[in-house]
């Protein structure tokens, strides 16, 4: 059953607490950003794009969630999980942020999804230390590792205040989880048999391969007038593929194949790919991290 993405704060005492946790979201310079001036179609663009954004960040903190519990069941290292604990409200408030940016943009685009199927949660792998490890390296190992210059690289080239603001809170939150996963990857490498190292790294193949075909896919359908729309949020897009191929060399498959996780890059993905609920963020929508039509912002 599908149902429309939509969000909404109680208010009240909760609310009080949230902002107290979160200052900066309140701080940004809402009240500056206009969408006149763009094309018709950059605008309708821009807002299906942070639309998606926000509903990325959702899922991303659905994972972030899940890889919490995931940790403590498999008794990794306190100081690691307590790093971790501080992961799902990140989500949270990029999923605030980009929210936000949509309204202010006209609101959010019509968004339909299917709320059990958020994430890949790996439930059938029985030892809980592997169970983990699936999930670090779907969501962290591979999704964030690689939306951290991805992001960068998008804030770089926003001129409007506000969304370089976003842009820019959201990769300073990310900065530790793109570190996080190997840390994990490193405590639990003593603890798996190679089955089990093998196993991930076929989970690293999947998540790799979906995310290159949705790039291919991005590559097809770009629109050179909304590519040029560089301060509603995105990177055109020949300049975001080439530093997400680069991205993806540098910061996810060298640190893999320095622990002696295989990636097979030649993986099809056709007929028995990830459902588009468990694609990473880096794939999804484009982007990061990203946005649904041509360019992509985020991850």
């Amino acid at each position: 059953m599908l149902e429309l993405f939509e969000l909404e704060l109680l208010g009240g005492s909760h609310l009080q607490r949230y902002r107290a946790m979160r200052p900066e979201v309140e701080a940004m310079p809402w009240g500056s950003f206009s969408a006149e001036g763009f094309a018709p179609e950059a605008v309708v663009a821009a807002r299906k794009a942070w639309t998606g954004a926000a509903f990325q960040e959702f899922r991303t903190g659905a994972a972030c969630a899940a890889t919490l519990r995931a940790l403590i069941e498999a008794r990794a290292p306190l100081d690691l999980v307590a790093v971790a604990s501080r992961f799902p409200l990140d989500e949270l408030v990029h999923v605030e942020l980009c929210s936000r940016l949509a309204t202010a943009l006209g609101g959010a685009a019509e968004l339909p999804y299917e709320p059990n199927g958020l994430i890949e949660d790996f439930a059938a792998v029985e030892d809980p230390v592997e169970r983990c490890g699936h999930l670090v390296m779907a969501y962290f190992c591979v999704g964030e590792a690689l939306s951290i210059p991805l992001l960068h690289g998008t804030a770089k080239a926003a001129t409007h205040p506000l969304v370089k603001a976003v842009l820019e809170r959201i990769v300073r939150d990310e900065a530790d989880h793109g570190t996080f996963g190997w840390a994990y990857l490193d405590w639990a490498r003593p603890l798996l048999d190679e089955a089990a190292w093998a196993r991930l790294g076929e989970t690293a193949s999947r998540y790799v391969a979906s995310i290159r075909r949705t790039w291919a896919a991005l590559r097809a359908r770009q629109d050179d007038a909304v590519d040029t729309a560089h301060a509603l949020g995105w990177l055109g897009t020949e300049d975001y593929l080439a530093l997400a191929e680069r991205s993806l060399e540098r910061q996810v498959l060298a640190p893999l194949r320095a622990r002696g996780v295989a990636v097979d890059l030649d993986l099809d993905l056709d007929g028995h790919g990830l459902s588009e609920a468990s694609q990473p963020a880096a794939a999804r929508g484009a982007e990061a991290s990203g946005p649904v039509p041509g360019p992509a912002p985020l991850a």
